[in-house]
């Protein structure tokens, strides 16, 4: 049963790692773009922040299925 804390512990841990390299890469592609064409600045900050509330979605889910795992399927095990 300590598996299963161990797994929702790597679970939202890989999850907050790859956001916070997503959130880095899309930034910097911001940047960039905004800098080679900067009268295209609005139209992609508008797409950036699209992809940031899709990009932001996924480790929610992970957290979710994280506390199903802590709270349900190995219910007693935190005291």
């Amino acid at each position: 049963m300590e598996l299963v804390i161990i797994a929702a512990s790597i679970m939202i841990g890989l999850g907050a790692l790859g956001t916070g390299i997503g959130f880095a890469l899309l930034g910097g592609k911001l940047l960039e773009s905004t800098a080679r064409q900067p009268e295209l600045g609005p139209n992609l900050q508008t797409k950036t922040f699209l992809m940031a509330g899709l990009l932001d979605a996924v480790p929610m889910i992970g957290v979710g299925i994280a506390m199903y795992l802590i709270f349900v399927v190995a219910p007693g095990m935190g005291a």
